[in-house]
């Protein structure tokens, strides 16, 4: 078996992303007079990158919007967001001891964010975790996005590593689905920005906290010894 590859979402898998996205979503919005949205909206709002989180938003406010009207919004959107970055954005819990784990085992690791590369990529940076991934991939960085399998296989391509020997931890139903339809082993994390419980999303493992992320972990779901979502007892 070649190298390992531990591939994560970011928005609600790596990094808690919730308080700058609802601040950057509200102030974008303010512009056309709707409402703020909550933390709690937010689950029904993210994983297809900020455009459609911006048409989201309209849609949750009753509003409709047309695709000419999007892109001012947008632009409002990046200039907020990358000026508040990294924000209230941080790594969750046991991340960074996770990490260096997997590493110390030697997995490589990347990310595949539906989230356009001119934020995941800086965001990621000035956190100070780029140096730890082999591939970063964003929503625009394919012709094609989560969930279609086309997206995890161009980041395993990007960080040199065999789909045979790849897991996926994520968040949404886009991270699993992209899983299964690339045919790789998934995790899903419990603490994310699912709008269903993630045991729905029919992982193959699902984690509450990252002190449950090891390697042996990973080496079991590659040779094919866990299959059915588990949820921790702890």
């Amino acid at each position: 078996m070649t190298v390992p590859l531990v591939i994560f979402d970011l928005d609600g898998t790596l990094i808690d992303t919730a308080p700058d996205l609802v601040s950057s979503l509200n102030h974008t919005i303010a512009a056309a007079d709707l409402a703020p949205v909550t933390y709690q909206d937010l689950t029904h709002l993210v994983g297809q990158g900020a455009r459609v989180m911006i048409r989201r938003a309209f849609e949750l406010r009753g509003r409709t919007i047309d695709d000419a009207s999007v892109e001012p919004l947008l632009q409002r959107f990046l200039e907020h967001y990358k000026s508040e970055m990294p924000g209230g954005s941080k790594p969750y819990p046991a991340l960074i001891e996770a990490l260096d784990r997997l590493a110390d085992a030697g997995m490589k690791l990347a990310v595949c964010t539906n989230k356009l590369e001119e934020l995941a990529i800086p965001l990621i940076e000035k956190l100070g975790l780029s140096d730890r991934f082999s591939a970063i991939t964003g929503g625009d960085s394919f012709p094609v996005r989560k969930p279609d399998a086309r997206h995890i296989f161009g980041t395993i391509e990007k960080a040199e590593a065999d789909p045979a020997s790849t897991v996926m931890i994520g968040d949404s139903i886009n991270d699993i689905l992209a899983a299964r339809n690339a045919g790789v082993p998934s995790i899903a994390v419990t603490f994310g920005y699912s709008d269903v419980p993630v045991a729905k999303l029919d992982p193959d493992h699902i984690i509450e906290h990252y002190s449950e992320l090891t390697a042996d972990l990973v080496r079991d779901l590659l040779a094919g010894r866990i299959g059915q979502p588990i949820a921790s007892a702890g």
